[in-house]
């Protein structure tokens, strides 16, 4: 009985070894000859895994990977956040400025094209104009005789006296629209004599 009761212990360790090692390659439905044990009374012997060992085979995917998809090209987007209707409204390029929110957009046809953007307006005293208007001229780089020649780099008209162009955006201005040096070249060259511009307060 004793010898029994040793070869079922035995037995028993050999099963759970082959269960926590995932099962060794090579094992036969042995657990105890998986473990390398030999149980008194039986006549199993155990082999030596055999040094050569077969690869396990490998499934080649016949299906190619899939090719990434081109980058849709940025569309103009919805003016749902645009305070100016007028501007929205107007087919072309036009310009919308929100003085109380300090930004200024560019729209094509009705869509955002670019913008948000800071903005600084007029002071105090200097307002910038509020209403809807239209691009009077344009010059790259305006001297201003009212304010001893101040430079006025990249100036778009839209009030006698009034533009937008490249200004501190620390500093209000006495009118125009103060935009960065990156900011008022977009609109520069965006804007055109006749387009619409408004201005909201």
């Amino acid at each position: 009985m004793k010898r029994l009761l040793a070869g079922a212990v035995v037995l028993a360790a050999g099963f759970a070894l082959a269960a926590c090692s995932g099962g060794a390659a090579g094992s036969s439905g042995n657990g105890a000859a998986a473990a390398g044990a030999s149980v008194p009374g039986t006549s199993a012997t155990t082999t030596p895994p055999s040094s050569t060992t077969s690869a396990p085979s490998s499934t080649t995917s016949t299906s190619t990977p899939a090719k990434p998809k081109p980058k849709p090209k940025p569309q103009p987007v919805s003016v749902a956040n645009v305070p100016c209707a007028n501007a929205a409204a107007a087919s072309g390029t036009s310009a919308c400025v929100d003085i109380s929110a300090h930004q200024a957009w560019l729209l094509q046809d009705g869509k955002i094209s670019y913008g948000p953007v800071p903005m600084l307006p007029g002071r105090k005293g200097n307002p910038t104009p509020v209403g809807t208007f239209h691009v009077l001229s344009k010059e790259k780089l305006h001297l201003s005789r009212e304010f001893d020649n101040a430079p006025m780099p990249n100036s778009v008209f839209f009030y006698p006296g009034d533009a937008f162009h490249t200004g501190s955006l620390r500093t209000y201005s006495h009118g125009c629209v103060h935009l960065s040096a990156t900011a008022s070249q977009r609109f520069f060259t965006a804007l055109r004599t006749g387009d619409v511009v408004q201005v909201v307060a």
